[in-house]
């Protein structure tokens, strides 16, 4: 019997246009892209002609701020259109070079306009206040007012100047994380379901886990974690250098913790981190019987980590063709209007995304939007992969929150922060999980999707916050001059995974590795957002399916405010009050159902 040879990708050159997205939005061609490199090269200089005068009046501050913004408006169309060249092909030196000459200049415009911040931070408090409210500089009202916010934890011009030249030493664990972590490690191979020999990689490591043999998943778990096992001392000095590293820039800054520093650009108050993991840990009982059915369903005797990912029924198959998920996408988001869906299917029909996979090409997905151009979304879109359906409409709610605030707001206020951000993309995974259940062809189909949605829960607002937790927990224990060691890590994770997973569940030595192998701590106290978005996201599209137009011109109000406003203050308009901790309880609440409707299914 022959086997047939595996299909091999297309160069990029051979990829149908109509499957490409077109740029044409930023610029129409590289020429054009170039003109434009050496227009805004000559406008560098033109920030030494406002230093030392953002003070003088309301007019010279006005022309300022309006030079640097129209500056960025340009910036932004160029690098956003070499960055969307180089992941077509990552192998094509020419937009490489157009990237890296463009991540100069913005180097040398940060340079030169460097001065900008510290000199208005400098400006008396009074007279402050007075050019905040001169009608000359109200479209930067807000901007201003914000950068006021941090003058408390602005310090002397040669203390800032020592603590921006500590720069590259403060992301010294950072990067030993990442080159240890990424490449120094070798897991060696193991064998998969069909019996073919598997390199063990991160990559590989999360796709053995969703095999349906047991032992495949064991042998994977146990292979993978003994090289965790082996450098257990490195990690753990590099993750105690990057939690020491916060806490010294949150002291230096007049701050009352690190977590209060990570929290304060957004403005978002403490007590909105410490309310989701007191919501999420009085829910636990609910996500421990989520955990018991599964083992029930599985037919196991007891239920480790590594089985936790496989999907408890296994054998549903989905196809979708791209029109086909576009669709699909498109009748699940018809609760948001004409609007919407009229511009969403114009640009997923048309060229707002580039679709498949081809040879060189960034792998995973993104969205990427600019105040200029169309909303752009990378794709490698593979039509027997039901999830991809799931990332396509996660991305479009990237691109249509950055469709509306750019038509919505000036270039200063479009930009939504990451806090909102992951709100208007869940949102969309939330209407297509409520259509595609609505509309499942039996209960086995019903169940299946059902068990996805709990995954997503459990995976987003309860493992992030078990995340958001242990980040707490040892950035308090160096605030308080404990020992941040290979035993204290491992003993802080254990208790929070006894915790989170339960009396019945049986946790693995190795688990309390996995502390050492999350790169988001690195970057601390961002991972709660997750949770708080998805959350967000559940609370609002049950205010949309089950509202009317009031509800609905809430949502899209919400989409059109950019940054315009503080995150919360936004979330709040829309309809849900993150202050509070009942939309997190209410996403459990409705966690705590579908467990019950997917034990009753199976």
């Amino acid at each position: 019997m022959s086997t047939a040879a595996p299909a091999k990708l297309p160069n990029r050159s051979d990829v149908p246009a109509a499957d490409c997205w077109d740029l044409s939005s930023l610029f129409a061609s590289n020429e054009a892209w170039e003109a434009d490199f050496k227009l805004l090269e000559t406008k560098i200089p033109t920030f030494e002609t406002y230093r030392g005068r953002l003070g003088e009046s309301a007019q010279t501050l006005a022309s300022a701020l309006n030079f640097d913004n129209e500056f960025d408006l340009i910036a932004e169309r160029l690098g956003t259109y070499a960055f969307l060249k180089t992941t077509e092909d990552q192998g094509d030196s020419l937009y490489q070079g157009m990237k890296s000459r463009f991540q100069n200049l913005a180097v040398r415009a940060g340079q030169a306009a460097s001065f900008m911040r510290p000199e208005l931070l400098g400006i008396d408090e009074a007279a402050m206040a007075k050019l905040i409210e001169d009608p000359a500089v109200a479209p930067f009202k807000l901007q201003l007012e914000r950068l006021v916010r941090f003058r408390p934890h602005t310090l002397t011009d040669n203390e800032e100047r020592l603590l921006a030249m500590q720069g590259e030493m403060a992301s010294a664990a950072g990067n030993a994380f990442r080159q240890l972590n990424d490449a120094d490690l070798r897991f060696g191979e193991v064998e998969d379901h069909k019996g073919r020999t598997v390199e063990l990689s991160h990559a590989t490591f999360g796709q053995l886990l969703i095999s349906p043999e047991r032992k495949v998943r064991r042998n994977a778990f146990h292979q993978y974690y003994k090289q965790f096992a082996e450098h257990e001392n490195t990690f753990s000095a590099t993750l105690c250098g990057s939690v020491q590293r916060d806490v010294y820039y949150a002291k230096a800054r007049n701050y009352d913790s690190s977590l209060q520093s990570a929290l304060f650009p957004d403005n978002v108050p403490v007590d909105v981190y410490d309310n989701l993991i007191t919501a999420v840990r009085d829910s636990l009982p609910s996500v421990h019987h989520y955990l018991d059915v599964r083992r029930r369903k599985m037919e196991l005797k007891d239920i480790h980590h590594y089985d936790t990912y496989v999907p408890i029924l296994s054998n549903i198959e989905k196809h979708h063709t791209w029109d086909e998920a576009v669709e699909v996408v498109l009748k699940s988001l018809a609760p948001l209007g004409t609007e919407y869906t009229d511009t969403l299917a114009k640009g997923l029909r048309g060229r707002w995304s580039d679709r498949y996979p081809n040879r060189g090409k960034q792998s995973g997905a993104f969205s990427c939007g600019s105040f200029a151009g169309d909303p752009y979304i990378l794709m490698n879109f593979k039509p027997e992969v039901l999830n991809d359906v799931f990332t396509l409409t996660h991305e479009a709610g990237h691109s249509m929150h950055s469709w509306y605030s750019s038509r919505n707001q000036p270039f200063q206020y479009y930009n939504y922060t990451i806090f909102v951000a992951e709100v208007a993309s869940t949102f969309n995974e939330q209407l297509l999980t409520d259509y595609l259940i609505k509309n499942a062809t039996d209960d086995n189909e019903r169940a299946y999707l059902i068990n996805n949605e709990l995954d997503s829960i459990r995976a987003t607002v309860v493992r992030q916050t078990m995340f958001a937790e242990f980040e707490k927990k040892t950035h308090e224990m160096a605030e308080a001059g404990e020992p941040l060691t290979v035993a204290s890590f491992r003993a802080a994770y254990r208790e929070l995974l006894e915790a989170y997973f339960g009396p019945n569940f049986v946790i693995d030595k190795e688990l309390e590795l996995e502390c050492f192998r999350i790169p988001h701590f690195y970057r601390a106290f961002y991972v709660y957002k997750y949770a708080t978005g998805l959350s967000a996201a559940v609370a609002l599209s049950r205010r949309v399916l089950e509202g009317g137009e009031a509800e609905l011109k809430d949502y899209l109000s919400f989409l059109k405010g950019g940054c315009s406003k503080d995150p919360l203050d936004l979330l709040k308009d829309a309809g849900v009050d993150m202050t509070s901790p009942e939309p997190v309880a209410k996403t459990l609440e409705h966690f705590r159902n579908l467990t019950e409707e997917l034990d009753r299914l199976l």
